[in-house]
């Protein structure tokens, strides 16, 4: 008997309690009081989203030199703004043509970065020049140094590229790579005042192949070497010409020097 007495006893107190924790929620709902905390805090929008979390991140301050941009230059950037401002300058007073011919010597011009080729017709011939202007220039002459003077006088700076001759002729191709002589080596012993040598001699059919076979112009027997001299003099190939191909590479890589100056100044600047 007392034990269904207890049974019954805490049966009714479980449910008092629970009839109790009823009652209190009703009075405090749990999704009404997480909102009105939402809506107090101080991060939040009027649309109930965090305020950091969505604005926009503010734009840098202008530039403390003036350049009116919104970057803020570090004073290594200044420093070399500054000095490409006077170089360009001064390289400018330097350069001898701004306009790039689109001919020289009779050979058409055509233009595709630092690369060059030159191109002239002759009966079923086509003669191509091809030459790269990057690491192309040097002094022209050795300068003598002064110990009493602040700075040396050097010699022009020229552009003498190392340059590739081809000759087409009925899908087969002669080609020819040529570099320019040094003041020393142009006069040879026999008389000859070459301005260029010929480093290497190919023959091939249709495209040019890794495969194909070439000789060093160093191992020629000298009597031929003269002989492919005589043969490039006659499709154009001269002392002459080669001039010219001197002066339009130096006007040509000098140019592309500056530009290049001109896009680093804007690319350090910010612009």
């Amino acid at each position: 008997m007392s034990t269904l007495l207890r049974s019954v006893f805490k049966s009714s107190t479980i449910k008092c309690l629970a009839n109790s924790l009823r009652q209190n929620e009703a009075c405090f709902p749990k999704r009404q009081f997480t909102r009105t905390l939402w809506h107090m805090c101080p991060s939040m929008n009027g649309e109930g989203r965090p305020k950091n979390l969505y604005k926009a991140a503010s734009s840098s301050k202008l530039c403390s030199c003036g350049c009116g941009i919104m970057h803020a230059h570090t004073k290594s950037e200044k420093e070399l703004v500054d000095f490409l401002s006077e170089e360009i300058t001064q390289e400018r007073k330097l350069l001898k043509s701004s306009t790039i011919p689109v001919e020289v010597d009779g050979f058409k011009v055509k233009l595709n970065g630092s690369e060059v080729t030159l191109t002239k017709t002759a009966g079923d011939e086509i003669i191509e020049v091809n030459f790269n202007v990057n690491h192309s220039v040097d002094t022209d002459v050795e300068p003598e140094i002064n110990q009493t003077a602040n700075k040396p006088q050097l010699g022009e700076m020229k552009s003498k590229p190392v340059f590739e001759v081809e000759i087409n002729r009925g899908g087969r191709t002669l080609g020819f790579t040529c570099s320019f002589l040094s003041s020393g080596e142009s006069q040879s012993d026999d008389g000859y005042n070459d301005l260029f040598a010929i480093d290497e001699v190919t023959l091939y059919e249709g495209d040019w192949k890794d495969t194909n076979y070439a000789v060093s112009g160093e191992i020629l027997d000298g009597y031929l070497y003269d002989l492919l001299m005589n043969f490039l003099d006659d499709k154009g190939i001269t002392n002459e010409f080669v001039e010219k191909l001197t002066e339009f590479s130096t006007v040509y890589e000098h140019n592309s020097y500056i530009s290049l100056l001109e896009s680093l100044k804007k690319f350090a600047s910010g612009n």
